[in-house]
C-alpha cells in the first residue's frame, strides 16, 4: 500500500515487460496529490481486449514495464486542495484518460477523448514526464477531471466494466440519435462490449439481433441476455431474410473481418458503427454504401459527461455487466482465455483481495 507522507509514495502492480505480455509484481513511484489530484485505493479493476492488444504490443506502440488496467473502481484515499467533487471514502472510477489539453475543440466541447494531445491511463507520459501506469495496482493518483463517481447502491466490482464496455456502447448511440425507442439494432459480436450492448439497446427500447459467426451463443443472447433475435452470419439464407432490416449496427469485433455481409443488413440511411480496435485494414465494395445511403463510422469510448450519463442510465434500469471476478494470482490465465474468448463477459480483477507482491 502506498503511504499518505511527504516521502516518495510507492505501489505495486502487475506489469508486461516485454510481447510475450506476461504480468508479474512491479513497484513504482507515484507523485504525490496535487491540488487537483484525487488519491485513489484500487479496489477493482475490469480486464478488457485492449489490454491485450497493449501488453502483447499489437499496435505496434508499447512501452515497457508496463501496468494495464483501465477499468478502475476504487476508494478516495485523500484529494487535492482544489478538490470540491470527491472527498475521502468516496466509491469512484477511472477509465481509459487521465489527461488532456483542455484547450482544443474536442476539449472545449467536453468530448475530451477525441483530443489529441490526451494521456493515456497507462502506457502514456503524465505531464510530469513521468509513464503512466494502470489499475492493476494497489493505487492510482488521476486529475479530478477522469475520476467518476460510481452511483450509489452500484456494486463496485458490477461498475468497472461500465467504464469501458458500457461508455462504448452508450457514447455512439447517444451521439448518433440511436437513443430513442422503436429503433432495430444489431450486435455483433457478444463479447464485454457486444454483451452491454444488447443490455444497453434493450434497455432504451430497441428489437435487438445479435449477430454472430456460429450458433453457440444462441441461447445466452436470447434466454440470459433478452436479445429479441440471433443472426448467424455464416447463414447465407439467414442473412438474405434480414437484409435491409436494420437501424444500426454496432460492430464490437476485435479482428479483421469483411464489412460486406453487414452492410446488407442496414436500412436507407443506416450506420454500421466500429468499436472493435483492429490493425488490419478492413475492406467492403462502395455499391453497398451507396446504394443505401449508408454511414460506416466509428467511435472511441465515451466523454467523461457520457460516462456519468451512462452509470446514472444503469443505476435508473438495473442494468449491471456480466462478470466473472478473479484474483491477481490468475490474471496471466485470464488473459489467456480472454484471447481464446473463453469469459463470459468480462473478467473482474479483485485487487483490493489479492495479494500484489
Amino acid at each position: 500500500m502506498g503511504s499518505i507522507d511527504a516521502a516518495e509514495r510507492t505501489t505495486t502492480g502487475w506489469a508486461a515487460r516485454d510481447p510475450s505480455g506476461i504480468l508479474s509484481p512491479y513497484t513504482y513511484s507515484l507523485r504525490n496529490t496535487g491540488p487537483e489530484d484525487v488519491y485513489i485505493r484500487v479496489l477493482f479493476c475490469g480486464i478488457c481486449h485492449s489490454d491485450l492488444h497493449q501488453i502483447k504490443n499489437d499496435l505496434g506502440q508499447s512501452n515497457y514495464p508496463m501496468v494495464a488496467g483501465h477499468e478502475v473502481v476504487g476508494e478516495v484515499l485523500e484529494v487535492g486542495s482544489d478538490v470540491a467533487e470527491h472527498r475521502a471514502g468516496d466509491i469512484v472510477g477511472v477509465g481509459l484518460l487521465v489527461g488532456c489539453c483542455r484547450n482544443c475543440s474536442p476539449c472545449k466541447s467536453d468530448i475530451e477523448q477525441y483530443c489529441n494531445k490526451k494521456i493515456w491511463t497507462y502506457n502514456d507520459v503524465y505531464s510530469d514526464g513521468k509513464p503512466t501506469q494502470g489499475g492493476f495496482s494497489g493505487e492510482l493518483v488521476v486529475d479530478k477531471k477522469f475520476v467518476v463517481k460510481i452511483p450509489e447502491g452500484m456494486a463496485a466490482e458490477q461498475a468497472a466494466p461500465l467504464l469501458c464496455a458500457g461508455v462504448t456502447i452508450y457514447s455512439p448511440l447517444s451521439h448518433f440519435g440511436l437513443k430513442k425507442a422503436g429503433l432495430r439494432g444489431g450486435i455483433l459480436g457478444l463479447g464485454g462490449v457486444g454483451h452491454m450492448g444488447v443490455k444497453i439497446a434493450k434497455a432504451m427500447g430497441h428489437h435487438v439481433t445479435v449477430i454472430s459467426s456460429s450458433d453457440k451463443k444462441r441461447e445466452e443472447a436470447l434466454e440470459h441476455l433478452g436479445a429479441d433475435d440471433y443472426l448467424i452470419s455464416s447463414d447465407e439464407d439467414q442473412m438474405k431474410a434480414a437484409a435491409d432490416s436494420l437501424d444500426y449496427i454496432i460492430d464490437t469485433v476485435p479482428v479483421g473481418h469483411p464489412l460486406e455481409p453487414y452492410l446488407s443488413l442496414l436500412r436507407l440511411d443506416g450506420k454500421l458503427v466500429l468499436l472493435g480496435v483492429i490493425n488490419t485494414p478492413l475492406q467492403f465494395i462502395t455499391p453497398l454504401v451507396m446504394l443505401g445511403r449508408k454511414v460506416i463510422t466509428g467511435s472511441f469510448i465515451g466523454s467523461m459527461k457520457e460516462t456519468k450519463e451512462m452509470l446514472d442510465f444503469c443505476k435508473e434500469k438495473g442494468l449491471s455487466s456480466q462478470i466473472e471476478i478473479v484474483k491477481m494470482d490468475y490474471i496471466n490465465t485470464a488473459l489467456e482465455r480472454l484471447e481464446k474468448n473463453d469469459v463470459r463477459y468480462r473478467f473482474v480483477v479483485d485487487v483490493a483481495g489479492s495479494k500484489l507482491n
